[in-house]
């Protein structure tokens, strides 16, 4: 009869690894390579958010209320959401002249559009930005 060669650590081994992985968590020095600074910025990238995106519900909103954005306008509602994301909003309301949007900032889109013929009740907003 044929017994497999045990191809696993044994338990002796296993727990000489974790303890030396403890130590050396305990020294900060678990992963050797690039500072946690460094991995953190390149994966960032630049910082600047990728250009606002419109979902379809608000596109619609904005074709139906006869609402056009200037490239004045355009470029605060930009400036909003990124203030938004700069203060840790994830749900937000940026006021631009008397149109407000509500913009889901971490995935950078325009959920929807309101100008001041209506109703003006906001819900599942965590901040707002007035530009």
């Amino acid at each position: 009869m044929n017994i497999p060669v045990n191809q696993f650590p044994s338990i002796e081994q296993m727990t000489q690894q974790l303890n030396a992985a403890k130590k050396a968590a305990g020294s900060g020095k678990l992963y050797q390579g690039a500072p946690f600074d460094e991995i953190l910025k390149s994966k960032q990238g630049t910082g600047e958010l990728p250009e606002l995106k419109f979902s379809k519900h608000a596109n619609e909103r904005l074709a139906s209320r006869n609402i056009d954005l200037t490239d004045d306008q355009l470029e605060r509602l930009e400036n909003g959401a990124r203030k938004a994301s700069e203060k840790g909003m994830t749900e937000s309301l940026v006021m631009v002249d008397n149109l407000a949007f509500i913009v889901s900032v971490k995935n950078n889109t325009v959920i929807t559009a309101v100008n001041e013929g209506e109703d003006r009740i906001f819900t599942n907003i965590d901040g707002a930005v007035i530009m």
